[in-house]
């Protein structure tokens, strides 16, 4: 199991790892991602041509994006249960939430990254129908919702980890936190606000009802979380090795 032969080869020395054996709320976590890891899946029938192999093959670019999105929040997951350890009513429900905003977000995930690869590799972005017409995948003034809808679900497991991460800190005593591991709780908090942040402001843009903002509310993420990102570890980074060397 990836979590067994994480915890036996983790690299996390300057935190120490209060997790033992697998829980079941991670086992449960570890079926959920994987069903949605499944729902990601191009197709699950094979390729009867080559001409459908190679639409399958299209789609291997925002399998992978979508992928590595679902990797990244499995893994800051598996790092939170690794650290501390908590298995209270609290961070129980927290993670219930972050799990069903996994499960359903994963179609919209899809569609979104699909029409961008689609479209940025020239790639026909209509939809064959059944009857045998074509339809436009997404009208223009479609846009503004369906980024509202992705930054609705970021802002969700932004805020989930943050408020995981919160109560990690609040239960600093009970859990034996040391000054390094407190600070970077607090390192953790901080880069989970950046996150939302970015995803608030996508958001408003979305909500405003301006058809052409559509695209702005998606590249709000590159814009800010790029530079937020460098600034706040930059900064960070200094103040850790001054204090902790």
């Amino acid at each position: 199991m990836l979590r067994d032969s994480l915890m036996r080869n983790h690299a996390d020395q300057d935190f120490r790892w209060r997790g033992g054996e697998t829980a079941r709320i991670e086992g449960l976590s570890d079926a959920v991602f994987a069903f949605a890891v499944t729902l990601l899946v191009v197709s699950l029938e094979v390729p009867k041509t080559f001409n459908e192999l190679a639409v399958l093959m299209r789609g291997f670019i925002s399998f992978a994006i979508c992928f590595g999105l679902l990797i990244q929040v499995w893994y800051e997951q598996f790092l939170f249960f690794r650290r501390y350890n908590l298995q209270d009513k609290g961070t129980l429900w927290l993670n219930a939430f972050l799990l069903f905003v996994v499960l359903f977000y994963v179609y919209p995930l899809k569609f979104l990254f699909s029409f961008l690869v689609n479209r940025l590799t020239g790639v026909d972005t209509r939809v064959h129908l059944p009857g045998g017409a074509f339809e436009k995948a997404i009208e223009f003034h479609q846009m503004t919702h369906l980024m509202a809808i992705y930054g609705a679900g970021y802002l969700a497991v932004s805020c989930v980890f943050m408020l995981l991460f919160y109560r990690a800190l609040r239960r600093r005593e009970e859990l034996q936190l040391n000054e390094l591991e407190i600070f970077d709780t607090r390192v953790s908090i901080g880069a989970s606000m950046i996150n939302a942040s970015a995803a608030a402001v996508s958001l408003c843009i979305a909500l405003s009802g301006i058809d052409r903002l559509g695209g702005i509310s998606g590249m709000i993420y590159p814009i800010l979380l790029g530079p937020g990102f460098f600034t706040f570890y930059t900064v960070v980074g200094r103040r850790r090795r001054k204090r902790f060397g």
